[in-house]
């Protein structure tokens, strides 16, 4: 298996954990509320419920980590594909560490869980512009969506305070971002395939 197609293996294994993880995690702790918690309240919470939200985001974040190495060359030669996908690299960092400092760790949990939710959007809104410089206009399109959908929760919060926790924007938002990664999964290992089916 040639390093794009691990790439895009890893890209839908690391969705899946996670966020699988996540909610085997909140149906573990009976008092979780979508609307008055935040998904890191899971990270603190005795026994089982703590070890796997907490081990899921920080193997999640391995996985995502070996995603990005692949996504690095599916940007392209393009400078901004390149940052773009340098930055969703600390996006990765930031996840990690969100397991590993969990909310009795301050202010340290605050800093990395803003980061995760700030550096993942903003990382796609520069691949956008790599993307589009590129003449790949329709993945342009779709990350913009993505980006858009990822940032606006937080921004609607912000504006409105719609929930009293903030358990909603962050699933939604990593949600978006895990999506944006299923879809480039699929991509990297159809163009992994398509290359490695040519006559040499």
């Amino acid at each position: 298996m040639n390093r794009p197609k691990i790439s895009g293996v890893a890209g839908f294994a690391s969705t899946f954990f996670v966020f699988g993880c996540i909610l085997v995690a909140v149906a573990s702790w009976n008092q979780f509320s979508w609307v008055r918690n935040a998904l890191s309240d899971l990270g603190v919470q005795s026994g089982f419920t703590a070890v796997i939200f907490n081990s899921g985001l920080v193997i999640g974040g391995l996985l995502f980590i070996i995603f990005t190495i692949g996504l690095y060359s599916f940007a392209g030669n393009h400078f901004l594909g390149k940052v773009g996908a340098a930055v969703f690299v600390l996006a990765c960092i930031m996840l990690i560490a969100i397991g590993v400092f969990n909310e009795n760790f301050k202010p340290t949990h605050y800093i990395v869980s803003v980061g995760f939710f700030v550096s993942m959007p903003v990382s796609l809104m520069i691949l956008v512009a790599g993307f589009w410089m590129q003449s790949r206009r329709k993945l342009a399109a779709f990350t913009l969506a993505l980006a858009v959908l990822a940032a606006s929760v937080w921004v609607l919060e912000f504006a409105f305070h719609y929930v009293s926790g903030v358990a909603i924007p962050e699933f939604v938002s990593g949600l978006a971002g895990a999506f944006w990664v299923s879809v480039m999964s699929y991509l990297m290992i159809e163009e992994s395939s398509k290359r490695s089916s040519k006559p040499k």
